[in-house]
């Protein structure tokens, strides 16, 4: 049996500490997050299966003019962060070059194919199999041109284990009955799924960290070098696993790691759910690159990329304009809305890092799943934890190896 420090509570620290526990190790979680406000517990909570083909593509690039804020599309690129975005792009350039991009296909299909599955066995064990859905997703457009387009492109990107179909005609109806628009094109995808609540998921993740024998220890997490191992501050631990989002990187730099990482910072508002039907699925509108999903007792409307600072001030315009597409839409939404902004922990060629620290000898990591931290969490944290007792975990970690980066 060994103890093991994780700095970092959020979805990914919390999963991989009750599998580390229930592979008998002693474990303690230190996070301040006291408020549950980083991006665990803010995001759209689709469970994303489709997302296999790396966000860092050729394709992406080609269509980046089109996206920019200022154009009236979701990316936005603050000026004042210029010295992040700048070097951060010129690898995802790199990074999306044709032989990579397929690199990072084949990396990230079976993390993703395995991860469905590692959801519904960890609710299973915690006692919660109703916060996990697997009612796929839909996606619409308003315009023929862009239904015909988006449901061409789906339709020839690899989806891993998710499925496309064309919606049937009460789907379409539902649909269209959302809005004031009608709905020109659609189609639904089975495999994917979504989290019921992302705030009683977080509760009952912490429940059945602390009914395992683990510890929450609300302080800061810091790390100090001791020889040639590190140590958690106010915490014993033989082994220490760092997976604290944004945060990770000044922890892992501090250590002599290269870690070129940027917050991809979200932005979604929330209100009652009183006119939103209370079975449907997460709904993307793509024309507005904008998801609503629908929690037990809220409705939220997420949206936007703006690769930025970390302790940024918010951009009020980005809540602006997502209440605006809500508004242009005429959907079943009303205010007051309650608006949100957190930081995705994104490195350049959207793969995670997972792996054990050159550093220092009895350091991990598992940080850097952008927009599939929640999706990835349950796999992510049954590979960290064969690979703390020694042994062979199911996946090859080689291509999360924090040293592609070196």
């Amino acid at each position: 049996m060994r103890s093991i420090g994780i700095v970092g509570g959020g979805v990914v620290g919390l999963c991989t500490g009750i599998e580390l526990l229930e592979a008998g190790h002693q474990v303690a979680i230190v996070d301040d997050d006291a408020e549950g406000s980083a991006a665990s517990w803010g995001n759209a909570g689709h469970i994303a299966v489709e997302q296999v083909e790396p966000l860092a593509s050729m394709s992406m690039v080609r269509s980046l003019p089109q996206r920019l804020f200022l154009r009236g599309g979701p990316l936005g690129f603050p000026p004042s962060a210029m010295t992040e975005w700048v070097p951060f792009g010129l690898r995802l350039l790199a990074a999306a070059r044709p032989a990579r991009f397929r690199t990072g296909c084949a990396a990230l299909a079976p993390l993703l194919a395995g991860s469905m599955p590692a959801w519904t066995s960890l609710a299973e064990r915690i006692g919660a199999p109703e916060l996990v859905r697997q009612n796929g997703h839909f996606v619409l457009w308003h315009s023929e041109r862009a239904a015909r387009e988006g449901r061409a492109g789906w339709l020839s990107s690899e989806t891993g284990s998710a499925q496309v179909h064309d919606v049937t005609q009460a789907e379409r109806e539902l649909l269209s009955g959302l809005g004031d628009q009608p709905v020109a094109g659609a189609i639904r995808f089975s495999g994917s799924g979504q989290i019921a609540d992302l705030g009683e998921l977080r509760q009952a993740l912490r429940q059945a960290f602390r009914e395992r024998g683990g510890a929450l220890v609300a302080q800061r997490g810091e790390l100090r070098v001791a020889g040639n191992r590190v140590e958690i501050g106010g915490v014993d631990a033989d082994q220490v696993l760092v997976c604290a989002g944004v945060r990770s990187r000044e922890l892992m730099e501090h250590l002599g790691h290269k870690v070129p990482m940027i917050a991809e910072r979200g932005y979604h508002v929330r209100a009652d759910a009183s006119h939103w039907p209370a079975d449907l699925p997460p709904v993307v509108f793509e024309e507005r690159a904008m998801i609503v999903t629908r929690y037990r007792h809220e409705v939220q409307a997420a949206s936007f990329v703006e690769l930025g600072k970390v302790d940024a001030p918010a951009d009020p315009r980005k809540w602006e304009r997502l209440e605006r597409h809500v508004a242009d839409l005429g959907l079943p939404i009303t205010g007051p809305f309650r608006r949100w902004m957190g930081c995705r922990p994104t490195l350049p060629d959207y793969l995670p890092a997972i792996g054990r620290s050159t550093k220092a000898t009895n350091l991990y990591y598992a940080f850097g799943h952008q927009h599939l931290g929640l999706t990835l969490a349950p796999i992510t944290a049954r590979l960290v934890t064969a690979m703390v007792a020694g042994g062979q975990p199911e996946l090859p970690l080689s291509p999360f190896d924090i040293q592609r980066f070196a």
